[in-house]
């Protein structure tokens, strides 16, 4: 007998009218269990649309979503929407009660049936997500980061099997987010949860991610491991989203040296290597931006612009005139 797919989407439509049409069409996916899948895609390319439909707060125009093979039903048909078996965390945490301290808040979410389980539960929680020294704070106290981690310690408190998040991380501190991102990792290899985000942050999701989806104009377009997807791309679309790239036209890569015939050229900043020896490249820096411990160099050459990784802190600056060599490059 085959084995039933744990969270699908079967030929799923749901779209929105106006001046511009949005949603998703036609989409048929599975999630993997145990796993982070991130949901990725330019503005408006229907990844929340797709995380609302697989909660439940959403109804499929066409198609089915299903959770280990029965229907999700929609908000028409579910008196409180969203399905029992998952938890769905946004960027807002309005739901939080500001006044009351982050044990309570988290607490709340458990029966007074049993007073040592949900102590001894509320308190798993949040040291799984680092919050303990926080727990006897008002939520109104906290930093914005320190909030979203109330409102996922509130989602997972109950063991949902999936953990819905959309764009948790928009508002959170750089330094705040990585721990905040690897606290979710631990918690899914040590208990099995299923994570679906979306996210619009490329460092995010290639640092996070087991499986990508990539969405553009409503539709799936690539899926595949992180790695694969940045290393090789299928699609122009897919490398812009990953990473800030060097998009050139077939002429343009010729001042590079590259021959193509597609329509473009994409090179990575880290593809390429400064070589002062190649003296018939002739490439000027027209600008330094300090990022700590690299620079990132925008030179120059015949009207062509290329962004280039420079480890070497310091070492260049506005008006030097240096050589290239590329090691790598993709054609669409």
């Amino acid at each position: 007998m085959a084995e039933v797919p744990f969270l699908q989407a079967i030929s799923v439509n749901r779209t929105y009218g106006g001046a511009e049409a949005s949603g998703v069409k036609n989409i048929n996916l599975e999630i993997i269990p145990g796993k982070i899948t991130a949901i990725i895609g330019q503005s408006g390319s229907g990844k929340s649309t797709l995380l609302r439909l697989f909660y439940g707060l959403l109804s499929p125009e066409k198609g089915t979503v299903n959770f280990k093979g029965e229907r999700i039903l929609g908000p028409e048909e579910k008196l409180i929407p969203g399905h029992d078996a998952m938890k769905m965390v946004t960027q807002h945490t309005d739901d939080l009660n500001l006044f009351a301290r982050v044990w309570d808040n988290v607490a709340a979410m458990l029966p007074s049936t049993n007073v040592r389980h949900k102590e001894e539960k509320t308190e798993q929680v949040l040291t799984q997500l680092n919050m303990m020294h926080l727990s006897l704070k008002r939520v109104a106290d906290l930093s914005g980061g320190e909030k979203q981690r109330v409102a996922i310690a509130r989602a997972i408190i109950n063991r949902p099997e999936v953990l819905l998040l959309d764009e948790p991380f928009n508002q959170v501190d750089t330094s705040f987010r990585e721990g905040l991102q690897h606290d979710i990792r631990q918690i899914v290899q040590e208990t099995g949860l299923t994570v679906v985000m979306v996210s619009h942050d490329p460092a995010e999701v290639l640092s996070m991610a087991d499986e990508l989806i990539v969405l553009k104009d409503g539709e799936i377009v690539e899926t595949g491991h992180p790695k694969t997807l940045y290393h090789s791309p299928v699609n122009l679309y897919t490398a812009e989203l990953l990473t800030n790239c060097n998009v050139l036209t077939v002429d343009e890569a010729k001042v590079c040296g590259i021959e193509s015939h597609k329509e473009a050229v994409v090179i990575y900043p880290e593809w390429i290597r400064i070589n002062n020896v190649l003296k018939t490249n002739k490439w000027t820096v027209k600008q330094v931006l300090f990022k700590g411990f690299y620079d990132d160099l925008i030179l120059e050459n015949n009207g062509v612009i290329l962004r280039v990784i420079n480890d070497d802190s310091g070492k260049y600056k506005e008006g030097d005139i240096v050589g290239l060599k590329i090691k790598k490059w993709l054609e669409y």
